[in-house]
């Protein structure tokens, strides 16, 4: 009996020694090629930043646990600085949202330090603490991103759906991660617009808890839409890849608001000029009165 033991035992090792030389004959396997991904997204902000710019950074914030905050930039014209600081934060994606006038947002997503990047105008903020919802989910669990049917129909949507999964899906090594997953990111492309929304994913149904998992979605939010401007090559600069036509910017609505708001007064003005003038002339024409103040006290 202990010889059968014995070369049963020494056939399996041959065995097993053939398949390991084999292996190495036909080259690594899959496994052993996979490199997980360690992307880390950098966030900051320009000077001149509201409150609710900042409401809408922090519940990003939270959604992501694999960003890095950095202080204020100061200046807006060299954007260039931003991929030193990402090289500085170990970050591959950059979210960078720009103030102009305490009114206008605009946010960049970059790929650092060589690009693409993008710029969108950020509309429609609504915060977690404004919508109030009856959603929750647990700090820093992942997201699923998801998109709908109509990314797929132009180059430059491709290249925009690319970036927005590499800056707002969160990897696997990411130090503040939660293995759970329970909302999904969704972003949704109509009007030209992008339109994002978060969802919670329940198993069950609240209302009957001991019933069989019905999963359903309900929004937490926040809520925002992104206009896309531009897409250019490099990072926050470099040649225009896209460019959206159809924008016309906040500043040049305002513009042409007062302006009609100025035509209004200037005709209202120049109406009143006439009527001012046409008054006069039925004076002048008209004949002397015998019995005016002039005459009578003469």
């Amino acid at each position: 009996m202990a010889t059968l033991l014995k070369t049963s035992t020494e056939i399996q090792k041959g065995k097993n020694k053939k398949s390991a030389k084999d292996n190495a004959i036909a080259g690594p396997s899959e496994t052993s090629t996979y490199k997980p991904r360690k992307d880390k997204t950098l966030m900051l902000c320009s000077r001149g930043v509201t409150q609710r710019m900042r409401h809408l950074m922090r519940d990003l914030e939270v959604l992501l646990p694999h960003t890095k905050k950095d202080s204020k930039l100061d200046t807006k014209s060299s954007l260039h600085l931003i991929n030193e600081l990402a090289d500085l934060h170990s970050c591959s994606n950059t979210l960078y949202f720009e103030a102009r006038r305490h009114e206008d947002l605009y946010l960049w997503i970059s790929r650092s330090p060589n690009g693409p990047s993008i710029k969108t105008h950020v509309q429609n903020i609504h915060t977690m603490d404004e919508l109030k919802m009856t959603g929750n989910c647990l700090r820093g669990s992942r997201g699923i991103v998801t998109f709908d049917g109509n990314w797929e129909k132009d180059e430059s949507t491709k290249l925009m759906k690319e970036i927005f999964t590499h800056t707002f899906s969160v990897p696997k090594t990411s130090r503040r991660l939660k293995p759970f997953v329970d909302h999904i990111l969704l972003f949704s492309l109509l009007d030209n617009k992008i339109w994002f929304r978060n969802y919670q994913i329940i198993e069950k149904d609240p209302l009957t808890p001991t019933g069989p998992p019905v999963p359903s979605l309900v929004e937490i939010g926040p809520r925002f839409v992104l206009t896309p401007i531009k897409i250019f090559e490099g990072s926050f600069g470099g040649p225009t890849l896209y460019s959206n036509s159809e924008f016309i910017s906040p500043s040049s609505t305002r513009a042409s608001l007062k302006k009609e708001q100025g035509d209004k007064y200037r005709i209202r003005k120049q109406t009143q000029d006439q009527r001012e003038q046409r008054q006069k002339r039925t004076r002048d024409d008209l004949p002397e009165d015998q019995l005016a103040r002039k005459k009578v006290f003469a």
